[in-house]
């Protein structure tokens, strides 16, 4: 008996009976469940330390802006030197690295 790789396999459970509406509904409402999301269990990082950590301190970080010789490559938004500069159209410029 030749067998058909290409058609779909369905089991029997899979396949639809031939239940009325009404009994589907009455099935579905007696198994129905909603989704309840307890937020008591939830796991949250405030509670762990990491060993080393700097703890109740602010950091404070220099913002340099871009400088003369730098500009903002609009493919991968990250400020090159001029040296990197591959392409410029539009007044928009890109990077050796996006244009690679």
């Amino acid at each position: 008996m030749a067998t058909d790789y290409d058609a779909p396999r369905v089991r029997e459970e899979d396949q639809p009976a031939n239940e009325s509406l009404d009994a589907i509904q009455a099935q579905r409402s007696a198994t129905s469940q909603t989704a309840v999301i307890d937020t008591e269990d939830v796991d949250t990082a405030e509670g762990f330390d990491l060993p080393g950590a700097i703890l109740d301190e602010e950091l404070q970080v220099l913002v340099v802006p871009v400088q003369e010789d730098e500009f903002t490559c609009m493919s991968c938004f990250l400020v090159h030197h001029r040296t990197q500069l591959a392409r410029e159209k539009n007044g928009d410029k890109y990077c050796v690295e996006c244009e690679g």
